[in-house]
């Protein structure tokens, strides 16, 4: 027999649940950041930021290149795919800091626009990504908005999917994959569209053996398509009914671990090339929240999801028919 430790402390959340006549949450719910193996991954993910951060540093002006680092700098302003990726970056990071999700395809929808080969996209969107999620994954742990049980039944299916999806990437001609990249990007415009006309259903309990196709499927189309893993697995749950805060905090959670390791594997499949792609979706990124704020502002979350899914669906339409009439 479960005995269950009740959270009445006056917050927020379980104001919520009051409202909506709920009873309130498990005390290991709203205080996930107290458990000692979650605490462990939260300094885990600060370590890994942090070393990631000064292995760049090292690479960039103590790597024993030919250049320096501040020529390569230099050179890397001058390239136009820079700009492109800072563009890209700009627009992913506002609807995504509007919606919570979606940066992913929608940066991978416009890298294959510009030209990026479909490992290439992926890869870049998954290298930038790694310190957003980081960051958002251990702000959702500390607010305790991550439920343990979800987050671990997410995350080893979520990575064996990465990883699946990584191998499809590097073993099958780009060229090839790409219209089917294209169509996969469509379907999710699409999805992402069709939220603004759905309704929650009642809350359910979590229930492992549905959790874990959903990740290995999320995580699958998340490399493979450079992106999808919030749209398919946060929405898909939230749409059964689990709690939306709890969720989205494991889920984000998890997709931090779940892009380091799919950052880790392309490396070995991609050139430099990979780098100006991410130093330019990080800078567009980063003057990118004052905007999302803005837009949060002004416009409803129903109105937005239609904007976001016509343009996702609009520019995979367009990288489809550039892939098989031009």
């Amino acid at each position: 027999m479960k005995i269950r430790r009740i959270d009445f402390e006056e917050k927020g959340l379980n104001a919520e649940h009051q409202a909506l006549a709920l009873p309130p949450l498990e005390y290991e719910v709203t205080h996930a950041g107290e458990h000692p193996i979650l605490r462990m991954l939260s300094y885990l993910v600060v370590a890994v930021l942090i070393g990631l951060v000064l292995y760049l540093i090292h690479r960039l002006f103590f790597g024993g290149n030919e250049e320096t680092g501040w020529a390569l700098i230099e050179a890397t302003l001058h390239d136009p795919l820079f700009w492109s990726a800072v563009g890209v970056g700009l627009l992913a990071q506002v609807i995504d800091g509007a919606l919570g999700m979606a940066y992913g395809i929608t940066a991978s929808s416009f890298l294959l626009a510009v030209g990026a080969p479909p490992a290439m996209a992926s890869g870049a969107t998954h290298l930038a990504e790694v310190f957003t999620t980081g960051i958002s994954g251990v702000s959702h742990l500390k607010l305790g908005n991550v439920n343990k049980r979800l987050f671990f039944s997410l995350l080893a299916p979520g990575i064996a999917g990465a990883l699946l999806g990584t191998y499809v990437l590097s073993a099958i001609d780009g060229k090839v994959l790409k219209p089917f990249i294209s169509i996969y990007l469509l379907v999710m415009g699409v999805y992402v569209f069709s939220k603004a006309f759905r309704r929650v259903k009642a809350q359910r309990e979590i229930q492992t053996k549905k959790i874990i196709p959903l990740a290995l499927f999320g995580g699958l189309m998340d490399t493979t398509g450079g992106g999808g893993w919030g749209p398919i697995v946060t929405t898909s749950l939230v749409g059964a009914g689990h709690d939306p805060k709890t969720t989205i905090g494991s889920v984000n959670f998890a997709e931090f671990f779940l892009t380091v390791v799919v950052a880790a594997s392309f490396f070995s499949i991609l050139d430099h090339t990979v780098w100006i792609l991410v130093a330019g979706l990080a800078l567009g990124g980063l003057v990118a929240a004052p905007c999302a704020a803005y837009v949060t502002r002004h416009l409803k979350v129903k109105t937005l999801l239609m904007l976001v899914g016509s343009l996702i669906s609009l520019v995979s339409f367009f990288n489809l028919y550039r892939a098989w009439f031009v």
